[in-house]
């Protein structure tokens, strides 16, 4: 899968997101990169071998008092080779994607590690 085509998986899983969490998001950026960087695995705690998907650095809407202003945009950066590694069709990668935004997101709108995991699981069984 080339880049460009990686990138429109990553707009389509935004705008599969619903309106009621896409209108409310608020200064963050969402970018793709190949691999986390040495720094991004460090700062993680990532052994060698843990993959990572995607990574959302910022400070949660939940966390955001009267003096946040006139800060660089939160991050949310999707890596394309953990993803295309794990998947062995396009329709995985995918659907990968999806649930990598969707991850990230929940932690920008606040959610610890704990409650997004929980919130997936949930979201799993009801399918």
């Amino acid at each position: 899968m080339n880049n460009e085509e990686f990138e429109l998986l990553v707009s389509r899983a935004l705008a599969a997101t619903p309106p009621k969490f896409l209108d409310k998001l608020n200064n963050v950026a969402v970018v793709i990169a190949d691999e986390p960087t040495p720094a991004q695995r460090r700062s993680l705690k990532l052994r060698s071998g843990e993959t990572l998907y995607g990574l959302y650095e910022g400070v949660p809407q939940t966390r955001r008092g009267l003096g946040y202003s006139g800060v660089v945009p939160d991050k949310i950066t999707i890596f394309r080779r953990p993803i295309e590694s794990q998947a062995r069709t396009v329709a995985e990668v995918e659907e990968l994607v999806r649930q990598t935004v969707w991850h990230e997101l929940a932690h920008h709108f606040g959610m610890d590690e704990s409650s997004v995991r929980r919130a997936e699981t949930r979201r799993r069984l009801q399918k």
